[in-house]
């Protein structure tokens, strides 16, 4: 997991609305930082300043992993409890670098202009280039960017939230860093995880990444139009899909011909699915409220 990844820098963690920047406060940074009140670095529970490990493998990894998880899980019932108590639905959109997160959602939201009333919380590690071309559609977007982290937590979405300040009913879009481990393991408190896998990327998948594929309440195959240059089967991998996640929906589309987008803005339509808080705060399930027009 993370804690043996190298993205526990917290200091390297920056939000920024595009006019100006908003550090992200002390202590409230990236879940991996593991610091007393002087500043000294832990890698387990107990022990040395030093970080060094004399205890059994992988005994008190395991635990410092579940607190982690923990923590993160309550920040992520109390974002769940601060977006369902506005009406507003955040949907975690998640890939690998270049499956096309970012050319969807541009489309998206230019192309159902005032249908929906949505903005964006961008992360990456570096840079503001997808969020400069999110703020080209006329959007609000939040950029973060994580330095050495490799997914966004429950804590960054708060203060991502709280410098986006969505209206009442509107959507949220969270562009997780490409990543296809570490932003599966970690809830942010979002209506629904919707997973990007494009036809140049394999058709396996899902099985040499099942958490991310276990967590996905929608999985969308993208760069449907590359489909006659390349080794991609979609019948194999939906069944690869079901079999590890029964419950996820499943689409084919692509972003960059508009081939299948009319079943994506379905989806979010929510003709068929029903937006309700999981009692695990783990797993999402989809809606049913239509878009919200544009205040």
């Amino acid at each position: 997991m993370c804690t043996t990844c190298g993205c526990g820098d917290e200091a390297g963690t920056r939000i920024s609305n595009l006019a100006g920047e908003l550090q992200t406060p002390p202590g409230q940074g990236h879940l991996h930082s593991h610091a007393d009140e002087h500043g000294r670095t832990y890698t387990h529970e107990h022990g040395h300043a030093d970080g060094h490990h004399h205890a059994a493998a992988g005994t008190e990894t395991v635990v410092l992993e579940q607190n982690l998880l923990a923590k993160n899980d309550l920040l992520a019932a109390t974002n769940r409890g601060w977006l369902a108590g506005r009406g507003v639905r955040a949907f975690n959109v998640m890939s690998s670098p270049g499956a096309g997160k970012t050319t969807l959602l541009v489309r998206t939201l230019t192309e159902l202009g005032g249908r929906l009333d949505a903005g964006v919380i961008e992360g990456d590690q570096e840079t503001s280039l997808d969020a400069d071309r999110i703020r080209a559609t006329g959007r609000p977007v939040i950029q973060i960017n994580t330095g050495a982290g490799c997914h966004l937590d429950a804590d960054m979405l708060r203060h991502g939230l709280d410098a986006l300040s969505p209206e009442p009913g509107s959507t949220v879009f969270i562009e997780n860093v490409g990543n296809l481990v570490c932003p599966a393991l970690f809830d942010l408190g979002e209506t629904a995880k919707v997973v990007i896998v494009s036809v140049t990327e394999g058709d396996d998948k899902p099985q040499k990444y099942p958490h991310m594929f276990m967590a996905a309440d929608l999985v969308i195959v993208n760069k449907s139009d590359l489909l006659p240059y390349v080794d991609f089967d979609v019948d194999l991998c939906l069944r690869r899909i079901r079999q590890i996640n029964p419950r996820a929906e499943f689409l084919t589309l692509s972003a960059a011909t508009g081939e299948g987008l009319a079943a994506w803005y379905g989806w979010l339509d929510g003709a068929t699915s029903q937006a309700a808080a999981p009692t695990s705060g783990k797993r999402s399930v989809p809606l049913t409220a239509s878009l919200t027009e544009a205040h």
